[in-house]
């Protein structure tokens, strides 16, 4: 299987919003695609992120990643944050996530991003392994906080 990876469309969020319900139930959310599509079509119509979308030869969707542009005060520069990566089982051990990683690299690149920054589940030891592969490198200097205000 070949892959083609490209900016997605707002014609594209129907073919996202699957991939995105499925990611969101990997973290332990509910299902539910009508959510997914509401909030695939708002970042793509907002112009709020930057989705990039992995096809097969056949054209179906079968992965993604989402770019949120952000600053770093420290660096003075802008950054993504790649907030989502996913690929449909059925597409994973190809290369998709690679890909779609070099091509979220080469779009920050060409965007004048200084960096991207990502987070994952301690328990995602796929994605960890994939990410230091690709020479990410582990934040041992700063410690993420959260805190639900809604």
């Amino acid at each position: 299987m070949s892959l083609h990876i490209r900016p997605a469309t707002l014609a594209d969020a129907p073919a996202i919003a699957p991939l995105f319900d499925a990611y969101r139930q990997f973290y332990e959310q509910p299902a539910d695609l009508a959510a997914a599509q509401r909030f695939i079509h708002e970042r793509l119509e907002r112009n709020e992120s930057v989705i990039l979308i992995a096809q097969d030869d056949a054209g179906a969707a079968v992965g993604f990643c989402q770019l949120y542009p952000s600053f770093c005060s420290v660096e003075a520069a802008p950054i993504y944050v790649l907030y989502d990566l996913f690929v449909a089982p059925s597409a994973r051990g190809q290369g998709a996530g690679r890909f779609l990683l070099l091509a979220a690299e080469d779009h920050a690149r060409r965007q004048g991003r200084v960096r991207m920054d990502l987070t994952t589940a301690h328990t995602n030891h796929a994605a960890q392994a994939l990410y230091e592969a690709m020479g990410w490198e582990l934040d041992t200097v700063f410690r993420a906080y959260t805190r639900r205000v809604g």
